[in-house]
């Protein structure tokens, strides 16, 4: 939970930072960004080499905690160059890379034992679900903050003021009209008439200072958040399984007992990442997009060159799902880059009383008590229970009317809140779903986990149908640009909403399923590794996000969703070709 807070605290405001704090375009923020999220995921593989050539999977662990504290201790430093923020994202990534996939690792060790592995999948989705508790409360926190510093500053929030004042301030806005209204704008946010050039540089000077500040002390909360996860760990791992202990009994009598890391498949995986990283450089001048690439299809030789004939077959079929999982999540953490934008830009300002309710977390927590209240009135036998539901639907929901009585008739929202949907979906619909799987497995009708992952690819591919349609009528972000406007054409959130649905239901579908299924194959001597692939595919996905960005101001919207669209149905396609091959390994 402590990591996902963090996790969603980047994923709301990281990108906005950028661009107010720092005044980069969107393509230079969606690079940074995208390298970012590659560090994330692609120095997990490090982490599971670490782990899997010591057997220390709960000290590494507790090492990645410690070092992400300290990452966003670093970015939580008030007018930071832009250098040492990436420095301090770095630190973060490296932490990161030592704690999450040996954390699931030593999850998916809990269910070794054959009595517990038909609960493998089931206990993922929980786990799953339990850490996006944490992720649903970061955005709120992290914009409740930012709006706080902005009032103790005499401001209120308006998304697009950074990038008019940046454009002000650099002399990019030098017509009347655009200037009137960055001035009217101005004299909204802080309830003064703002007129002239001096007192409209000094507004935007100020804006952009309090804006930005206000996300660093956002930041220092994800810190705090680490140090809880510290001390929940260090009292709790105690009944975490100690992997070093099963392997010094068992290392001699396991087949493919050899190093993991020798000098010939070591050798293979280096040339591969060189040359892709040459081939790049030379056709394409994306030196560092070659290395990206590289590294995943070094990866990939390594892993044949080390495994032995007996683990080929798994290393084959695990190789399959990971190439699939780039192009997922390429396109489904485009909610922290280009749809975060589309929140900002594209997305109404202001809500009704009704949908409000989604917007802050007092009567969010009011009504998510009142449903929880209603299905245990619906689903619960006991007289107890039902009277204990019908108290908390009508206790609740009363509190919910007290809140939605007390809003205006239009209610600003802030786009960062729209990062909590995705983790709030995830809680919310993790129990149906397992439900699901679970009535389908008693009829042994439950698909393998492989075609689920292939399911949950075309359902992602419907998310972004939302968000084409969405955006058929919308002006392109370049012609924004261009004209330097102030005020254009807006959608309700609820086409933002239904896609977040959609796209979370396709992750509940392919994250926690791909996770059992690498935990479920992976040779026993490859287990953290392994899971470090899963997170190198997944970091190769994050680094090709930075097409989002690169292709925001040149396309017209519709075409940028339908992008996603084609990639992700073109991947349902590809491990559906596969999947006799891929049900094979899982029933091995």
């Amino acid at each position: 939970m402590g990591e996902r807070f963090g996790f969603y605290t980047m994923m709301a405001i990281l990108v906005l930072f950028l661009q107010a704090r720092y005044n980069l375009s969107a393509e230079a923020a969606s690079g940074y960004y995208s390298w970012f999220y590659y560090a994330i995921y692609a120095l997990a593989l490090f982490g599971g080499i670490l782990a899997d050539s010591t057997s220390k999977y709960k000290l590494v662990i507790l090492l990645g905690i410690i070092i992400m504290f300290i990452g966003y201790g670093v970015i939580a430093i008030p007018g930071m160059p832009l250098y040492l923020t990436m420095i301090g994202l770095f630190v973060i990534a490296f932490g990161n890379g030592l704690f999450k996939g040996n954390l699931q690792a030593v999850v998916g060790q809990l269910y070794d034992d054959p009595k517990y592995s038909k609960l493998r999948d089931t206990a993922f989705m929980i786990f799953y679900m339990g850490i996006n508790v944490g992720a649903f409360f970061a955005p709120f926190v992290a914009t409740g903050v930012r709006n706080w510093f902005l009032k103790t500053q005499g401001f209120a929030h308006d998304g697009s003021l950074p990038a008019m004042c940046h454009a002000y301030l650099d002399g990019r806005m030098t017509d009347s009209a655009s200037i009137a209204g960055l001035e009217s704008l101005a004299s909204k946010v802080s309830n003064l008439a703002i007129s002239g050039s001096d007192q409209l540089r000094e507004f935007a000077t100020n804006y952009i200072n309090a804006f930005s500040r206000g996300y660093n002390y956002a930041f220092g909360l994800a810190a705090v958040a680490m140090i809880i996860s510290l001390i929940i760990y260090v009292v709790f791992n105690k009944h975490l399984p100690n992997k070093a202990k099963v392997v010094a009994k068992k290392s001699d009598q396991e087949p493919g007992s050899q190093p993991i890391v020798n000098m010939p498949s070591l050798t293979i995986g280096l040339v591969i990442i060189a040359v892709t990283a040459a081939v790049f450089h030379f056709f394409f001048n994306q030196f560092a997009l070659g290395m990206a690439l590289g590294l995943f299809f070094g990866f990939v030789a390594f892993i044949f060159k080390t495994s032995t004939k007996v683990e080929k077959p798994s290393v084959v079929a695990l190789m399959l799902v990971f190439f699939v999982v780039i192009f997922f999540w390429m396109s489904f953490h485009q909610n922290g880059l280009t749809q975060t934008f589309f929140a900002r830009d594209y997305t109404a300002k202001a809500v009704g009383p009704i949908l409000n309710i989604f917007f802050n977390l007092d009567s969010l927590l009011a009504f998510i008590g009142s449903i929880a209240g209603l299905i245990l009135l619906f689903t619960k036998k006991k007289p107890v229970q039902k009277a204990v539901g019908l108290a908390m639907f009508a206790g609740f929901g009363a509190l919910t009317y007290y809140f939605v009585s007390g809003y205006q008739a239009t209610n600003p929202i802030a786009p960062e809140i729209f990062q909590s949907f995705n983790p709030l979906f995830i809680v919310a619909f993790s129990f149906p779903v397992m439900g699901i799987f679970t009535w389908l497995r008693n009829r042994n009708s439950e698909p393998s986990t492989p075609r689920k992952i292939g399911i949950g690819m075309v359902i992602a591919a419907v998310g972004f149908v939302v968000m084409l349609v969405a955006s058929l009528q919308l002006a392109a972000p370049k012609l924004i640009a261009s004209e330097n406007l102030t005020e254009w054409g807006r959608v309700s959130p609820t086409w933002l909403i239904g896609s977040y649905l959609i796209l979370t239901i396709a992750e509940l579908f392919l994250s926690p399923m791909g996770i059992s299924f690498v935990s479920k194959v992976s040779p026993p001597r490859f287990q953290g590794l392994m899971q470090g692939g899963w997170f190198l595919a997944t970091a190769t996905g994050n680094k090709l996000l930075f097409l989002g960005g690169f292709f925001w101001d040149k396309i017209e919207l519709w075409q940028l969703w339908g992008i996603f669209v084609v990639c992700c149905l073109l991947s349902a396609a590809f491990i559906f070709s596969m999947m006799k091959r891929l049900e094979r390994t899982t029933k091995a």
